[in-house]
């Protein structure tokens, strides 16, 4: 039952456009639905503890998602993105793609690719103004942020989850991953650069004054530090990357209500923290909130174990495996098939860097890119952009599995047995 209502709310938020009903709606109660349905057949055993497990997991990535959208708010109230936008000098859009993606996979790698894709996302939308090619270049920042953070123990949750747990050494996944993620980039980009045609119409926000700039830079720089800080707190406290999000978000809080006391209350009304708040897509979050609600309820119910098992039964080979999983991550989160993973196979079956491992930290980061709801890299930018699961399906998914394909055949003949 719970995995009919699993599917049926899937279809339905992949035919959104088509039944003009709210993804976040239909996500809500799919999530709630599963859980009831796991209470009603469970009323000997109270898995309230349970479900409050899962909601403290999920609560921690939506506050996460709420700092991360509040600091680049705040940076785009104080016109901090406009001196990136002002120093881009290339008007061909093909360039641009290129140094878009190119930078969305290094910055993946050193903040995350969540922060990375509402970051990308928010200056590209500064830049481009025809929404076709919005949604090509919010397409392509959400594949190369995933792959960018494969490579690095930071840079995804699921690489840091094999990192932490020491199935992987820092020297050994970017060693081996780095050029099979970089692959696994490349050819979504040639075939969607195809797609974009002439040159920009402008590479400048208008309106930017020299009064402004100080403070721009100032918020810019400000933003970015804020944002580095984040993996950084987490390596020196051990707490939760949210609570190093929520932190550096209450610094540039601060540093904003300092700077706009001097201004007028027209002025400080547009930089107040009450108006930008208001500008973050609430939507986007609680639709969030619904799949990780219902991921968590096959996780609790076994099935992801199950599902798990099923796949070792059907092959042997590790490296099919790793493949499996990573095609699965797009439709089931991969947080709770790394987790299932690392239950089935641990170091007494894998040492620390075996390919198996490695073949894992890359399937599962970047299998998320193959629909556009199997990452949360993908749910930020359909918050941030018009992009739809089936226009993602028709025109990008077929390009992402091909360069997942090809990073995977790589890894696989590299690492050999």
């Amino acid at each position: 039952m719970i995995i009919s209502v699993f599917m049926l709310g899937y279809l339905l938020i992949a035919l959104e456009e088509y039944i003009k009903i709210s993804k976040s709606a239909i996500a809500l109660v799919t999530g709630v639905l599963c859980w009831t349905i796991l209470f009603l057949n469970n009323p000997v055993n109270d898995l309230t503890h349970e479900l409050m497990g899962h909601l403290g997991e999920i609560g921690g990535i939506l506050f996460f998602l709420i700092g991360a959208m509040t600091i680049v708010e705040i940076i785009d109230a104080h016109e901090g993105f406009s001196i990136i936008i002002q120093s881009i000098k290339t008007k061909n859009k093909k360039t641009l793609a290129a140094i878009i993606v190119v930078l969305s996979f290094f910055l993946s790698a050193i903040l995350d690719n969540l922060t990375t894709t509402i970051v990308a996302i928010s200056i590209v939308l500064k830049i481009i103004q025809e929404p076709r090619d919005k949604i090509i270049f919010a397409s392509l920042i959400v594949v190369a942020a995933n792959a960018g953070g494969v490579w690095s123990p930071i840079g995804d949750v699921t690489t840091t989850m094999l990192w932490m747990g020491n199935q992987i050494t820092t020297a050994a996944v970017i060693k081996n991953t780095f050029i099979a993620s970089f692959v696994s980039v490349i050819i979504p980009l040639l075939a969607l650069s195809v797609k974009l045609k002439g040159n920009l119409k402008s590479t400048a926000e208008q309106g930017s004054t020299v009064k402004s700039s100080q403070q721009s830079t100032l918020f810019l720089i400000a933003g970015i530090l804020a944002l580095l800080f984040v993996p950084l707190f987490k390596s020196i406290t051990g707490l939760p990357p949210f609570m190093g999000m929520l932190f550096s978000m209450g610094m540039i809080w601060l540093l904003s209500e300092i700077i706009d006391r001097s201004k007028d209350e027209e002025e400080r009304h547009q930089t107040s923290i009450n108006h930008l708040l208001k500008k973050i897509d609430t939507p986007s979050i609680l639709f969030f909130l619904g799949i990780l609600l219902a991921v968590g309820a096959l996780s609790t119910a076994g099935i992801l174990s199950s599902f798990s098992n099923i796949l070792h039964e059907l092959t042997k080979d590790f490296k099919n495996i790793t493949m499996l999983l990573g095609v699965s991550s797009a439709v089931i989160d991969n947080v709770p098939l790394m987790a299932a993973a690392q239950r089935m196979y641990d170091l007494n079956v894998f040492a620390t860097d075996h390919p198996f491992w490695l073949m894992l930290a890359y399937t599962t980061g970047t299998g998320g890119s193959l629909l556009i709801i199997g990452s949360a890299a993908g749910i930020a930018a359909m918050g941030l952009t018009k992009i739809n699961f089936m226009w993602y399906f028709k025109h990008v998914s077929f390009w992402v599995l091909i360069g997942y394909l090809s990073g995977w055949l790589l890894l696989s003949m590299t690492l050999g047995s």
